[in-house]
């Protein structure tokens, strides 16, 4: 047996291990987002503050991430992954904690921010990580494997942010939060090596940075997977900011029942991805995309004739978890779209620029629901069918044909 023959079972091992840390690392978004979410009644209350407020605590960590993204990511292309990656976990630990003490909202809306900033460094590396070892349509099944690992955040977050809720309060939540750093930073240490070699790097700094988002903004397929996955993320974050309100207190759903709620939906979102992940390279990637959004629509239509109709939590919560199965398959989907026509040299820039469209749609979204009405559920079906409708128009336009 050759040298290289005995070394491949130890690469194979080596891969499956950063895998499963991207994997983690890129639960850092859901758990950021979604561990708090069952706090966030108990956040106004205690804080003295209204909803419409306390949702800006998300929205100030949707543009942390999208700011993040921009600086990391084209860092990345010149000082390589590994570096910028250490300094996001290690900072997002810190942050976390930081949130735990905060005195009132708007000193917990500017930690959130400095939360998801740091956050952010470590998402769009881990998509220019993927982009450095894998081309073609393995970019979309090494996506839909990381959605795996990544999709039990939003399974177990809000569960655990409603036990520990039954112990502590939200600013308990916080230190959770603050430890997984800490542990993810451990293993990001530990098993994640340098995938962007020197002689591979962008040089330049400023100047190559704009080129490279300008000639990114100028393509329009990638344009159009941008804004598809934006657009759709958008929506989500419309879920994921009004759901608390809309199911504990128009639905009377306890803290306990809503975290099972969203792990149900989160449930879906992770199946349908792995399916997506399967028919990857037998059945199109535009396809795949397309059948998302069908599903997607046709979730947000039935949560909008279940609100209108009052035809109760059951019915609210099926559209909810059809709208989540299109989920799955739009996100890696596009993603998968938009990276796999860019060179590894600039990953880091397109990841970074794919981000941005997804977190700061997100970060506008986010508080439409309470801003358009409290006390129903109408206001958020109707911004997610609208916006599920915007991101189909841009997939159709713009990205249907390079597919």
């Amino acid at each position: 047996m050759s040298v290289a023959a005995a070394a491949q079972p130890a690469v194979k091992e080596r891969r499956r291990l950063l895998l499963f840390i991207l994997g983690a690392l890129s639960a850092i978004g859901p758990l950021s987002i979604d561990m708090y979410l069952p706090a966030l009644p108990a956040i106004t209350e205690e804080l003295l503050s209204v909803p419409a407020q306390v949702q800006l605590t998300l929205t100030a960590c949707l543009i942390g991430v999208s700011a993040g993204q921009v600086i990391a990511g084209p860092l990345s292309d010149v000082r390589g992954r590994r570096v910028p990656l250490i300094v996001g976990v290690a900072g997002f630990t810190v942050a976390s904690l930081l949130c735990a003490f905060a005195p009132s909202v708007p000193v917990l809306i500017v930690f959130r921010l400095l939360q998801g900033m740091l956050g952010g460094a470590a998402l769009v590396i881990v998509r220019a990580v993927v982009r450095d070892l894998y081309d073609g349509a393995a970019i979309a099944r090494i996506f839909a494997a990381l959605m795996l690992v990544a999709g039990l955040a939003p399974i177990l977050a809000p569960i655990a942010g409603a036990q520990l809720l039954a112990f502590t309060s939200w600013r308990g939540v916080f230190v959770a939060l603050s430890l997984i750093g800490l542990a993810l930073m451990a293993a990001v240490l530990a098993g994640v090596r340098e995938t962007l070699p020197a002689g591979q790097r962008e040089g330049g700094g400023l100047r190559h940075t704009l080129r490279s988002f300008w000639g990114l903004l100028r393509d329009r397929p990638f344009m159009g997977s941008g804004l598809t996955a934006g657009l759709a993320f958008g929506a989500m974050f419309v879920y994921i900011s009004g759901s608390p309100f809309v199911l504990q207190e128009v639905y009377a759903a306890t803290p306990q029942q809503y975290s099972l709620i969203f792990g149900i939906n989160a449930f879906g979102l992770v199946v349908m991805a792995q399916v997506g992940g399967r028919l990857a390279g037998r059945v199109s990637q535009v396809g795949l995309v397309l059948t998302g959004l069908v599903l997607a629509l046709s979730g947000g239509a039935l949560l909008l004739l279940a609100v209108v109709a009052g035809m109760g939590l059951g019915a609210v919560v099926a559209g909810l978890f059809v709208v989540m199965c299109g989920q799955g398959l739009i996100l890696p989907g596009t993603g998968a779209l938009a990276l796999a026509s860019q060179p590894p040299q600039v990953a880091g820039a397109a990841s970074a620029l794919l981000g941005v469209l997804q977190f700061a749609l997100g970060a506008a979204a986010a508080p439409l629901a309470g801003i358009f009405g409290e006390g129903t559920a109408l206001p958020m079906a109707a911004v997610m069918i609208v916006l599920f409708a915007c991101s189909a128009v841009a997939f159709t336009t713009l990205a249907r044909k390079s597919g």
